[in-house]
């Protein structure tokens, strides 16, 4: 006797997980509760017999799971937390969570977010390694700003932290606690430049031999760094079908509001990869995407304003980030250089 498909609605918390598993009549078979443990994950989901399809929404620290349950054989579909609008149902708890989990895959009827591989997730650590090492860096260097404002000295150079304003820094007299506590920024910052440098040293061995890579770099404003971050967010550009999938997935697509024959388009959505769509504006803030897109970005802000202007040319460049992850090479801008 062949055994019925089951489905399995995971809600995955930090400690404790509860799980659904449901036949495909919607009949629900067995709620279960575990402590989370990659065991006790493995042998709950046993019972749900082979290749189960198991529903897992994209929460914190669902990486270990998904790991398991594929490991297990288990068919893991990945569920976007916007697309549930579950804050507008009256009653929310752990188990209904699970069960609509399972519901809505029986019905195939989920919110699915793509499972990055496991190179991807290891890349993607690095980048936002770097990115909070810089965002800590960037504070302690305020709070040097600061302690200075508290005793009204200025600063007498716009980089306070070269060479120049390190020597003067050794000059200043800060009296007390505030002294302690300028030494202390300086010593962290010491310490995040050089685990910056260890970190950025790492990441380019990793994308040395990177087509996609190499190529995007051509583009005016994108160096390394940022490179760095639209390889390691974007992934496998094989699973998106053209650039405008690309800029709706980074959520740098307008808004559409329809209602019979009333139309009308608003702001950018902002619902995909926050550190992408910073990536993609700050690369053209300076430049305005250098030639294919500098245009384009002069007729928009003289119609429309430099905001929207700066977000259009993001979008723009974007879009020759498509072709040059998928070709390895930015056509438009070798025909330039011809």
């Amino acid at each position: 006797m062949e055994r019925e498909q089951q489905y399995v609605g995971i809600d995955l918390h930090r400690r404790r997980s509860v799980i659904v598993r449901m036949n495909d009549a919607g009949e629900v078979l067995k709620v279960s509760k575990i402590d989370n443990d990659p065991v006790a994950l493995a042998m709950t989901l046993a019972e749900a017999g082979p290749d189960p399809e198991v529903a897992l929404e994209a929460c914190y620290g669902w990486y270990w799971a998904a790991d398991v349950l594929e490991a297990e054989g288990a068919r893991v579909h990945l569920v976007h937390p916007l697309g549930l609008h579950w804050d507008t149902r009256r009653v929310k708890n752990d188990v209904k969570d699970a069960t609509e989990l399972a519901h809505r895959l029986r019905r195939n009827d989920l919110p699915e977010a793509w499972i990055a591989p496991s190179e991807v997730r290891d890349l993607r650590e690095l980048v936002r390694y770097r990115a909070k090492l810089t965002a800590l860096r960037t504070s302690a260097k305020a709070q040097v700003h600061a302690v200075m404002a508290k005793l009204g000295i200025l600063p007498t150079l716009d980089d306070m932290f070269g060479p120049g304003g390190q020597r003067l820094l050794d000059e200043m007299d800060f009296p007390g606690n505030h002294g302690l506590r300028v030494k202390s920024l300086r010593d962290l910052l010491e310490a995040y430049n050089r685990e910056l440098v260890m970190v950025e040293r790492e990441i380019a061995g990793q994308l040395k031999d990177h087509a996609g890579y190499r190529a995007i770099q051509a583009l005016h404003g994108v160096g390394p760094v940022t490179a760095a971050i639209l390889v390691a967010e974007i992934g496998d550009i094989s699973r998106l079908p053209s650039a405008r999938h690309l800029c709706s997935w980074a959520g740098m697509t307008p808004k559409l509001h329809e209602s019979d024959t009333k139309s009308r388009s608003g702001g950018i959505t902002k619902q995909g990869s926050t550190i992408v769509r910073w990536a993609a504006v700050e690369s053209v803030s300076r430049y305005h995407g250098g030639a294919p897109i500098a245009p384009a970005y002069m007729r928009i802000a003289e119609r429309r304003g430099k905001k929207i202007a700066r977000v259009a040319a993001a979008r723009r460049l974007l879009t020759l980030v498509f072709y040059g992850l998928r070709d390895g090479v930015i056509r438009c801008l070798e025909t330039e250089a011809a």
